[in-house]
């Protein structure tokens, strides 16, 4: 296995060239494909992104906030009081391995980062930055925060009304916790609520989580090593993917606890690198940043837009509130549910607050954004839609173009993270959308490698497909995910506050120990 994923990532990066006729038919067939994403998903996409009346505030990032927000205060802050406690979760310090469960809580943390550490990190904070300028950075990092009361909800919920099966095996996710506790509360719809959340995670898995990612890491791949037909990329990721999901979480986990230290530590290093290359720039960035958020320094939208796109990256980035982090973590060996709250905490911390700003002062300090000698200001492109970047680039490619601006060779080492990136995003999702597809169909090896074989299919569909309609299909997709879960959590959240309660008094009464092996 080890041999395995080695050679897996510089066998992504060295993909054979086609022919042109070959090319041709790919095209054809890309167009294809296009036509037909954008015709069935469009109305779709819509309901799920309509602004708010009045505004260009799409109503599902509101959601998403304020949902975020009433956590925060309803737990007391909790992401902050008992952030040494996670950590301590985290390195092992509270862990029995006598209890029930797959996974440890560095696992389980692992594998839920790698499903929310993706290209969003590096594509759709450039987008972000790109359209609401630096000060968007701000508002993602606020988001980010607040997000991490969202993950310490559902997750507890997800370990709280888990499966537990006789093989040791375990299953859960909101589809589980809303039917549970809607029961348990006398609530009438939950069953209903469970399979809507199950079906939009399957589309959600199908979609951001595996099309998007084979997508843009095509486009980053032939970017260095020329144009080819995107199903061949299609093809080494699906063979890839399958040999690591075809074992299960205990598989995929322990392949994330490898993979996702190693590409954090190569992404952030990589952009602290330039980020100190370009010390003098340093003050002036994060002065971009601030006063950015609050007076749009003449960006696309002002000070309107730049929260906009801030709250927007971070929604779509950490998946706070949609549910999808309490598959993974609800697989973590534990009899107290409340601490696998704790650990999902980080995640939104790691995600946005750390790798998304660290993308967004990269692309700042660059000078890939053109601003005008004379007034200070950022320049407008003709459509008045986006600020003019350096070759009119924007998404993955303005990150690239960013980090190769300092070093020229480090574009390469962002297509290693893309990769790697996109790889492990996609096993994690494939995860959640095979809990979602035993809950509707039933456990079992056939229905598993059924969803399995489906999965891989639709890596080779967004690897040929055009960014577009994946795009749209893909975000609109996992936010449906949001819309269910969120409105269950406000009901089911008064049984998170009895497990805080709890667990609070006999950690501090001595009563939650460390445990000694």
């Amino acid at each position: 296995m080890n041999f395995f994923k080695t050679f897996s990532a510089a066998a992504l990066l060295a993909l054979p060239a086609a022919s042109p006729a070959i090319a041709q038919e790919a095209m054809s067939m890309d167009q294809k494909v296009n036509e037909v994403f954008a015709s069935v998903t469009g109305p779709f996409v819509g309901l799920i992104f309509a602004p708010i009346p009045g505004t260009s505030f799409p109503w599902i990032v509101m959601w998403l906030v304020i949902a975020a927000t009433v956590f925060t205060f309803y737990f007391g802050f909790v992401q902050f009081r008992f952030f040494k406690h996670a950590i301590g979760l985290v390195k092992g310090d509270y862990s029995d391995p006598k209890d029930a469960g797959e996974v440890s809580h560095f696992q389980a943390l692992a594998t839920a980062l790698s499903g929310t550490v993706g290209l969003g990190n590096i594509a759709g904070v450039a987008v972000a930055v790109g359209i609401g300028g630096p000060g968007a950075t701000f508002w993602m990092i606020l988001a980010g925060l607040l997000g991490m009361a969202s993950k310490f909800t559902e997750c507890t919920l997800g370990v709280k009304y888990r499966n537990e099966y006789a093989d040791g095996t375990v299953s859960g996710g909101p589809m589980y916790y809303i039917s549970k506790g809607f029961k348990e509360l006398g609530l009438p719809g939950g069953k209903f609520l469970a399979v809507l959340f199950s079906v939009f995670c399957i589309l959600g898995a199908l979609g951001g989580g595996n099309m998007f990612q084979a997508n843009q890491a095509h486009a980053q791949i032939s970017g260095i090593v020329g144009d080819y037909p995107g199903w061949i990329t299609g093809l080494a990721f699906a063979a890839v993917v399958f040999a690591v999901i075809v074992g299960g979480i205990k598989s995929i986990a322990r392949v994330t606890e490898k993979v996702v230290p190693f590409m954090g530590i190569l992404y952030v290093g990589a952009a602290l690198i330039i980020i100190l290359a370009n010390y003098d720039k340093i003050g002036w960035a994060i002065g971009q940043i601030f006063e950015g958020a609050f007076t749009g320094l003449g960006v696309a939208g002002g000070f309107v837009g730049a929260l906009i796109q801030g709250f927007k990256r971070a929604a779509f980035s950490n998946e706070a509130g949609v549910g999808s982090a309490a598959i993974a973590h609800s697989a973590v060996k534990t009899k107290e549910p409340i601490t696998e709250g704790f650990v999902s905490l980080l995640e939104p911390l790691i995600d946005t607050v750390v790798i998304c700003t660290m993308t967004a002062l990269v692309i700042t300090i660059s000078g890939q954004l053109m601003i005008d000698s004379e007034t200070g200001q950022f320049i407008l492109n003709e459509a008045g839609s986006a600020i003019q970047t350096v070759g009119g680039t924007s998404g993955v490619a303005l990150t690239s173009a960013a980090f190769g601006a300092s070093i020229s060779w480090f574009p390469y080492l962002l297509a290693v993270a893309v990769v790697l990136f996109a790889f492990s995003t996609m096993i994690s999702w494939s995860y959640y959308g095979l809990k979602s597809w035993t809950y509707l169909f039933g456990e079992g090896k056939t229905s598993e490698l059924t969803f399995k074989s489906i999965f891989c299919v639709f890596i080779v569909i967004g690897a040929a497909a055009s960014l577009g309609p994946v795009i749209d299909f893909s975000d609109a997709a996992i936010f449906a995910m949001a819309v269910v879960n969120i409105f269950a959590l406000y009901f089911l959240m008064k049984l998170v506050k009895k497990e805080l309660a709890s667990y609070a008094s006999r950690l501090s009464s001595g009563e939650i120990k460390k445990f000694k092996a």
